[in-house]
């Protein structure tokens, strides 16, 4: 077992090739790393999310130097349903942002974030699977062009994400061993976008091309009876840059432990620390019109702290769910699949008989004409071999 858990990790990381960090995830997977299986059909489930980070800086007040914290809060939910056994929908609205700028210093509520995932594609029985995601970003928020936050420009976003899920137990798959890689390619259609809070005639720079982001999103999760261990990888980097008046221009990666308890089949919560692998780097130019430094901040938080609860909403009868019911559904699917693999394994191996009935019956014909030519060839010879006996007696004398 140890062997095929190095080996499925190995693959998806070695696999991964660098960039999520697009949105929060809040259906199956991890927060920031989305897994390739849908919902089940008729699930609705909510996901209530908040992240915050504060790092004290000091401001310059004539002579005196005061010192001030400054905070980025977050608070989103995620919703997801089930359509079918291969589509759900996601609809995301960031309820709370800090900004930084301007009056009151906050959105309320921010942007909303769109997805529908087409998933649980691959081999039954297989411990891999597959999907892909489009992804769409409606602004809703009064400011954007946030620092500590990752690019937007108040524009509607669209993007695809493509989806890997391992697992060591494809019957239930969250609760064995389990990893997930998502590549996210992110169109920001920002073109002719100001960025800073300046009037137009002070602040003349625009963003000349659309801006575009590849993100990456690597997870592994080690799950227990009442607890699940978990590590993320995520990050984006650039393909086209938005212009100097970008707070954030950089491209930014992240690893994040966590863990989830899980008190009921209906409710889980998480805790996490996202810590920055990247570089403190800045490459914003402040002092042009609109765009003014904070203290001594990064453009990216240096960590932050996630806290989560996933509530199951729909069906209603999941909270009538008991451990025994849980067990007898999990025999009985198995029990399912058990006889589906014997199925199919005999209809592989009656195939395998009957191409090989074929092949025989083949080999026959192929020998019974090699015989049936042998014999017309031996007649044809037999039948000259008179013929020229014939010709060689003498005619009788008249």
């Amino acid at each position: 077992m140890k062997r095929q858990m190095i080996a499925g990790a190995s693959i998806l990381l070695l696999l991964a090739t660098v960039a999520e960090a697009q949105h929060l995830n809040g259906a199956r997977g991890l927060p920031y790393v989305r897994a390739a299986w849908v919902m089940e059909p008729g699930y609705l489930t909510m996901y209530a999310h908040s992240r915050f980070f504060g790092k004290v800086g000091h401001v310059q007040l004539g002579r005196l130097t005061s010192a001030v914290t400054y905070w980025d809060v977050q608070g989103t939910l995620y919703f997801t349903y089930g359509i079918n056994r291969h589509i759900e929908a996601s609809v995301s609205p960031i309820i709370y942002q800090d900004t930084n700028k301007g009056t009151p210093g906050y959105n309320i509520p921010d942007d909303l974030f769109l997805s529908v995932k087409l998933g649980s594609y691959g081999s039954k029985g297989s411990s891999f699977s597959y999907g892909i995601a489009a992804n769409g970003r409606i602004p809703t928020a009064k400011y954007h062009n946030l620092v500590f936050e990752p690019y937007s420009a108040g524009s509607w976003e669209w993007g695809f994400t493509g989806l890997l899920s391992y697992t060591l137990d494809p019957l239930y798959p969250e609760e064995a061993f389990n990893a997930h890689l998502n590549l996210n390619y992110n169109h920001h259609n920002d073109a002719g976008k100001k960025l800073s809070l300046a009037p137009d005639l002070v602040d003349t720079i625009r963003v000349l091309s659309p801006t575009q982001t590849l993100s990456y999103a690597v997870g592994l999760r080690l799950p227990t009876d009442k607890f699940d261990y978990w590590l993320q990888l995520f990050g984006t980097m650039f393909l086209r840059q938005p212009p100097v008046t970008a707070y954030s221009r950089e491209d930014f990666t992240y690893i994040s432990p966590g863990v989830t308890y899980k008190p009921y089949p209906w409710l889980s919560l998480d805790v996490c620390v996202d810590v920055r692998l990247s570089k403190d780097e800045d490459q914003t130019q402040y002092g042009l019109e609109g765009v003014h430094k904070i203290a001594e901040m990064p453009n990216y938080a240096d960590w932050r702290v996630n806290v989560g609860m996933h509530v199951t909403i729909l069906p209603t009868s999941v909270r009538k769910v008991t451990e025994r019911d849980l067990l007898m559904r999990k025999a009985e699917s198995r029990r399912a699949l058990f006889e589906q693999m014997i199925r199919e394994q005999r209809e592989t191996e009656s195939a395998e008989q009957e191409l090989e009935r074929i092949k025989e019956e083949r080999r026959k014909a192929e020998r019974e004409l090699e015989r049936l030519r042998s014999i017309l060839e031996q007649e044809a010879r037999k039948r000259q071999e008179e013929q020229q006996k014939k010709e060689q007696q003498p005619s009788p004398e008249r």
